[in-house]
């Protein structure tokens, strides 16, 4: 059970493994593109170059849809990245439901935690797969592996390691499970937890207060995807790259200098950051120094 890029690799890693899979569940296709034209998720994609049957339910919790999954009779369902299972659908299969997640739970349950990690400026996170149950990443661990964050990583780049290595893992449990050698474990309880909501647009406003590692982080926490934006010269400016200066401004947080030729810094709560790579309303993303040539700022 999956639907964006990331539980690709989770999927064909069970195919070329020889787990039989013997159907895929993904979200309705939409429609997308000018034409609005319907368009299948990735997930589906995959099933079909494989021939999985593909069952694409607008509610999880119809008759139709149960009736429809329980006669394919699988030992074991695996969620990546899909929305939340009723228990009529989680509870079905003899040996459980696994979900892989993108963080080393506890920490970091929700939505969008592979933004929020980089955010906060975490140095490690992981990937963990765990039996679901009610509340939402909070089921029995069964394996988890730790990655590092480097301080040059954005969310994308983490996104694509992570996908990788999570399907590794999905096999691992797989392979366990079937083996009868796994060993659930309850996630502790007794840690501050961090926690990773879903990301809005107001989430994603610049706080130029806010000091310049801090803001450093926030940029590439959600780099290339939503994107940091601020307001300049009265238009949504998004920032996808930038850099911690070790001067100081004396101008207030927000404000800019440029040469309009090469440079664009913004001075925060503490020192100074420099932005690389762009993207002003309604233009396409560019490097600082293309973006100066046909935009000369005041």
């Amino acid at each position: 059970m999956g639907t964006p890029e990331f539980a690709v690799p989770s999927l064909e890693a069970l195919v070329k493994n020889n787990l039989n899979v013997v159907a895929v569940v993904t979200a309705p296709d939409k429609p997308a593109g000018r034409g609005l034209k319907l368009k299948s998720s990735p997930v589906k994609e995959t099933a079909l170059k494989y021939n999985i049957p593909v069952l694409q339910p607008a509610s999880l919790k119809s008759e139709e849809f149960i009736t429809e999954l329980k006669s394919y009779r699988a030992d074991l369902q695996i969620v990546v990245a899909f929305r939340m299972l009723p228990e009529s659908v989680w509870g079905m299969p003899p040996k459980g439901t696994f979900n892989l997640h993108a963080s080393l739970l506890p920490q970091y349950r929700g939505a969008a935690p592979i933004n929020w990690a980089i955010i906060n400026g975490e140095k490690e996170t992981g990937t963990t797969t765990f039996f679901l149950k009610h509340d939402i990443d909070t089921g029995d661990i069964l394996f988890s592996e730790k990655e590092i964050i480097t301080s040059e990583d954005n969310a994308g780049s983490l996104y694509e390691r992570l996908m990788h290595k999570g399907a590794a893992l999905v096999v691992k449990t797989v392979k366990a499970i079937l083996g009868n050698t796994i060993r659930p474990l309850p996630q502790p309880t007794e840690t501050v937890l961090k926690n990773a909501p879903k990301i809005h647009k107001e989430t994603c406003r610049i706080d130029w207060t806010k000091s310049a590692e801090e803001i450093y982080n926030f940029i590439r926490g959600l780099s290339p995807y939503p994107g940091a934006w601020t307001i300049l010269n009265g238009k949504e400016l998004k920032v996808f790259s930038s850099s911690c200066l070790e001067e100081r401004s004396d101008k207030n947080p927000g404000d800019f200098t440029t040469d309009n030729k090469s440079f664009l810094k913004f001075s925060t709560g503490t020192k100074i950051i420099t932005i690389h790579e762009l993207q002003m309303e309604g233009k396409k993303k560019m490097a600082v120094d293309e973006f100066l040539r046909g935009n000369k700022l005041q």
